[in-house]
């Protein structure tokens, strides 16, 4: 266990300093040791706020900049203690010999006394920590202009652990069964604790897919486009391609990263989906080049992520007000290009994984203003309820989707999205 504690303090470190997405660095972990890492991993950046809070409690002094590691091992030996329940003796012992090697032995003294005093305030500094909003200050300020009542279940929803949502090609009701799965009112499917990917039924048939159930919706508000020639921007992974792919759309896939473009093409052919033609090159490129015009274009737009926080809790940490403002820049000239290359009476639905009405409610706002060719459709709730209703209205006053982490909160939450869905009248 001491070379798994060391490594996920290490990783840690890398993510909050060098602000990279967890997911990124996970091959550095072997197999064995990945579950007990990726669960202390995403424990920390849960309790991140509250667990410097009470460490900083004990500290007379901050810990030196050059043996920063023993910090990031001991909010990883807090949050073991506080929160999975390890053996005491065992988080102590390994942590005071990894500062002790790693670092300074004078430290391992201090953290050697630090966790003990942890270990006989435990019920205490449980709900000392749990009492701390887990939002930093800079991500509490991309929310800002939620109510207070938002705010507060936004920070609630942290500690939802995401579950594994599917989209199926069938009949969901059917397959809800088949796959001892919960039917979401999407029609999504929704599966706790699940084995992994590949060991579920009917992997290999190409029967469903990874698709977070917000993340559906972008396609189920498209229309009927059986026959006509869609254009998915910023496809990979290719959840929403899959789903262009089953309405029978003529779908271009478009995305910058050759790599997840191989992995979204490896998809459909699992899938069994052979109307999918992909490039790979960058969407705005793409667009400022493009002549041909198209009858419908999803633009899942690049974005801050801030709305996926459940599963990638590091986001809190990593993404500030200056990240949402660089994306809303780039989407307001993927939305200007958008508008060129679609054919009158054509269909443009925009997403984006944000929390931020910037990328999302006032980004579209803008953009209406500035092209009056265009006009809001409003979405329909038949359109995203077909399964039963929602614990939260998911349409806004003016018929677009708003989801929030919170949302559907008995089932776990879900991840937030802004979806509104365009026309060019003119």
């Amino acid at each position: 266990m001491s070379n798994s504690r060391l490594a996920s303090a290490k990783i840690l470190q890398k993510i909050l300093e060098e602000k990279i997405f967890f997911g990124d660095l996970k091959k550095q972990i072997s197999e064995k040791d990945l579950p007990f890492c990726n669960m202390l991993i995403l424990t920390v950046l849960r309790k991140l706020v509250g667990l410097k809070q009470v460490l900083n409690g004990f500290l007379s002094k901050k810990i030196p900049h050059k043996h920063r590691l023993a910090e990031y091992l001991l909010l990883s030996a807090m949050a073991e203690i506080l929160f999975m329940e390890t053996p005491e003796y065992a988080v102590i012992n390994e942590t005071v010999q990894n500062i002790r090697r790693t670092c300074d032995k004078f430290l391992g003294g201090l953290a050697n006394a630090v966790l003990r005093k942890i270990c006989a305030q435990k019920d205490e500094l449980r709900a000392k920590v749990n009492a701390v909003s887990p939002l930093p200050a800079e991500f509490a300020k991309i929310i800002d202009d939620y109510s207070a009542d938002e705010k507060a279940l936004i920070a609630q929803s942290v500690d939802f652990i995401a579950p594994l949502d599917l989209t199926v090609k069938g009949n969901p009701r059917e397959w809800a069964e088949k796959m001892h799965a919960d039917l979401l009112p999407s029609g999504s499917l929704r599966l706790f604790n699940p084995p992994k990917i590949q060991q579920l039924p009917f992997y290999n048939s190409g029967e469903w897919w990874v698709q977070d159930a917000a993340s559906a919706l972008p396609a189920k508000v498209m229309g009927d486009i059986t026959g006509k020639k869609v254009i998915d921007l910023c496809a990979a992974p290719g959840g929403k391609t899959a789903q262009l792919a089953a309405a029978g759309a003529e779908v271009t896939a478009l995305d910058i990263s050759a790599t997840r473009l191989e992995t979204l093409k490896q998809n459909m052919a699992r899938l069994n989906f052979n109307n999918v033609r992909t490039i790979a090159i960058d969407a705005l490129e793409y667009l400022q080049k493009a002549e041909e015009q198209y009858e419908a274009i999803l633009l899942d737009a690049p974005c801050s992520a801030t709305g996926t926080f459940r599963r990638h809790p590091e986001i809190l940490h990593i993404k500030s007000p200056k990240d949402v403002e660089e994306q809303a820049a780039l989407q307001a000239k993927l939305l200007a290009e958008c508008a060129r290359i679609l054919k009158v009476g054509g269909i443009l639905v925009y997403s984006v994984c944000s929390i931020s009405r910037l990328e999302g409610e006032y980004q579209i706002e803008k953009f209406l203003k500035q092209n009056r060719q265009f006009k809001q459709v409003a979405i329909s709730a038949d359109k995203i309820s077909a399964y039963g209703s929602w614990e939260n209205n998911l349409l806004t006053a003016n018929g677009a989707i708003r989801t929030l982490p919170y949302f559907q909160s008995q089932q776990k939450g879900m991840d937030s999205f802004f979806i509104c869905k365009l026309q060019r009248i003119i």
